[in-house]
Parts: C-alpha cells; sequence; structure tokens
C-alpha cells in the first residue's frame, strides 16, 4: 500500500531530522512541522476519509504507531538537549573560587557636604555658632530687615522664586507674607538679631534660590554660608581679620586676601574679597582673567538701619556680616572651571576629592 509506505517514510525523515536537532529550538521545529496541527504526520490522520475502506484500518494503526514513534524520539532527544544546555549554562555562569574578589566600592560625602562642614569647624574653631533657618522665607526677613528697598531688582519675579497659591496668582499671596523661597541665608541674621541679645557671633549655613540659569559660575540652587558677628567696639579690622584668617585655614598659608569696595544693601562699608589665584599664584592666568585674583566671598560691616529693624542700639553695639557660595569655595579650592561639575553626578569626578 502505497500511503503507508509514504507514512513509514515520513517517520525515517523525522527520525533522522530529531537526531540532527543541535538545540531544543531546532528540535521544536521538527516536532511542529511532522506532528503539530499542520504537520505531515498530522495531514494523513485528517485525510483518513479519501483512504479506500479496506485500507483505513492499516493506514490507521501504521500513522498511530508511527507517531507514537516519533513522539517518543522527541522526548528523548529534547531531554538530551535541555541536559546538556543547562550544563553549558552552568559552565558559562560559574564562578571561578580562586580568583581575588572585587572589592566594594565605599561611599563617601559630597564634596559640597564636606566643604560645608570644613567652613562650619574652622568657625566653631573660634568661638562661633551654627544656627539654621527656613528654606521659604518671607519678603520681609529676606529683603525689608535687611534694608532692601522695595524697587530693589533682587525683589522683582525675575530675580526671586515666589510662592504662589492654588490658583497660581502671586498678588494673591504677596501684600500680607510674601512668601518666597530666600534667596540668601542673610535672612537668619534678622531673626537671630530679633531672638539673641548681643554679643552674637554666628554662621548660618544652607541651601537658597536664585532665578539665575545655570552655567559655569552661576546655579538657580546652591549652598551659602551667611556669617553674622554683633558686638561692643567691632570694627572692619577685625572684619579683614576674620576673612583673611578663614581664607588660610581654608586655601593654605601662602593664599592672600584683599578687600575691593562694592555695596550691599545690608552692610556699609561692604566690600568683596579676593583671594590669590591659586593657579597661577598671582601671577596673572586664564582662571583668573589675569589678575592674578579669584573673588570669594561679599562682606561689609553691618548696616545701622539692619540693627534698627532687630532693636538692637547701633550706639552701643557695631558689627560685621559675610556670605560665602560653598560650590565657589569648593570649586576656588580644588581649581574646578565649572560649578556644574559639582552636581552631575559624574562618579570618576567626584571620587578625585
Amino acid at each position: 500500500m502505497a500511503i503507508v509506505e509514504e507514512v513509514k517514510q515520513v517517520c525515517e525523515t523525522a527520525l533522522a531530522e530529531i537526531a540532527e536537532a543541535t538545540d531544543t529550538a531546532a528540535l521544536d521545529a521538527v516536532r511542529v512541522a511532522v506532528v503539530g496541527k499542520s504537520g505531515t504526520l498530522t495531514a494523513y490522520l485528517r485525510s483518513m476519509g479519501q483512504v479506500a475502506p479496506e485500507e483505513r484500518a492499516e493506514v490507521g494503526k501504521t500513522v498511530n504507531a508511527v507517531r507514537e514513534e516519533i513522539e517518543a524520539a522527541l522526548e528523548a532527544r529534547k531531554a538530551e538537549l535541555s541536559a546538556a544546555e543547562l550544563a553549558a549554562k552552568i559552565e558559562a555562569d560559574a564562578l571561578d573560587i580562586t580568583l581575588p574578589g572585587r572589592a566594594q566600592q565605599v561611599g563617601t560625602r559630597h564634596l559640597i557636604s564636606r566643604i560645608t562642614d570644613e567652613i562650619a569647624e574652622i568657625f566653631l574653631g573660634i568661638g562661633y555658632t551654627v544656627v539654621s533657618g527656613t528654606e521659604v522665607e518671607t519678603d520681609y526677613y529676606n529683603f525689608e530687615a535687611l534694608n532692601t528697598p522695595a524697587d530693589h531688582p533682587a525683589r522683582g519675579l525675575q530675580d526671586t522664586f515666589y510662592v504662589v497659591d492654588r490658583s497660581g496668582d502671586i498678588a494673591a499671596v504677596k501684600g500680607e507674607s510674601d512668601v518666597l523661597l530666600r534667596t540668601q541665608t542673610s535672612g537668619v541674621q534678622a531673626h537671630v538679631m530679633e531672638e539673641q541679645k548681643p554679643p552674637i557671633y554666628i554662621i548660618a549655613p544652607g541651601k537658597v534660590y536664585r532665578r539665575d540659569v545655570a552655567d559655569p559660575s552661576h546655579l538657580p540652587q546652591f549652598n551659602q554660608v551667611e556669617g553674622l558677628v554683633v558686638d561692643k567696639g567691632i570694627t572692619f579690622g577685625d572684619l579683614k581679620g576674620t576673612l583673611e584668617y578663614f581664607v588660610k585655614q581654608m586655601f593654605g598659608e601662602d593664599r592672600k586676601t584683599r578687600l575691593r569696595p562694592h555695596f550691599f544693601p545690608f552692610t556699609e562699608p561692604s566690600a568683596e574679597a579676593d583671594i590669590s589665584c591659586g593657579i597661577c599664584h598671582g601671577e596673572g592666568c586664564r582662571f583668573c582673567k589675569g589678575t592674578g585674583w579669584v573673588e570669594v566671598l561679599g562682606c561689609g560691616m553691618v548696616d545701622p538701619n539692619v540693627f534698627a529693624y532687630a532693636g538692637i542700639d547701633p550706639e552701643v553695639y557695631s558689627g560685621f556680616a559675610f556670605g560665602m557660595g560653598v560650590e565657589r569655595i569648593a570649586c576656588l579650592k580644588y581649581n574646578v572651571p565649572d560649578l556644574r561639575m559639582l552636581l552631575e553626578g559624574d562618579m570618576r569626578f567626584l571620587r578625585q576629592f
């Protein structure tokens, strides 16, 4: 019978392909081609109605026997291939216990936190106290109590983040409290002078916010340290001596300091403090723009009007204040050319410090 011979030939071909399959994917392809829903052997079972009645029994018996033989061969070969694939995977994933172990990376404090602590330690060592304030402040303490007039540019929407109500209406907030994200930690000194009688020797580190576009020398959010001294007989010479001490402690004994006249609403007289360039040592280079000096902080004697807001008699007490950006101090100490590098999270850069 021709059909029986065809079925036996299908069996021989299938068994050969099963034996030649090199992985379970190839083996599954053979299974689908032979005994799947559209397989060659399944086609014989579906066409039994077309086989002559006297041949059906023999054809059906042969097809079923061949199917059982092929399925048994498939299972046996699958077991062999699965075992081989598992053994190969185990070998590929095996660990060589004779190799030296990999040391776990030990984390360190971020450079900004370390510099903040270093600044605090310097001033704690000469009798200052560290105080803190809220990052959400009122217009009064951030500006008015610091002698900043209402028409000062810093109080405009283009420079300050004002807190809005749920409707997004700034005008609904401005008027009574003028809530904002503080632009400086100087507001802490206004709180302290209201709450504490002189003598006052404090520093106030913390985050501040300004509507600046991030560039090599500006950030919209950065860390600042405000310093304030209020006592009897405080002079500009005390300010200069304090800053010179800080600069030498932070940057080294060879660094020089100079003060340039400037203007700040809450100090009079005011100055900007420069330090000698750490790259060219005062000779002039690209980092210091050929001047031999780089700006480090702003400072000055506390304006008598600021004392008046706090209820301190300027005829009895005098004082000085200074403010510095922590990121700027870090960049100047380690000659980093771009403030943004401190915040990008590049571990290759941060592990240097």
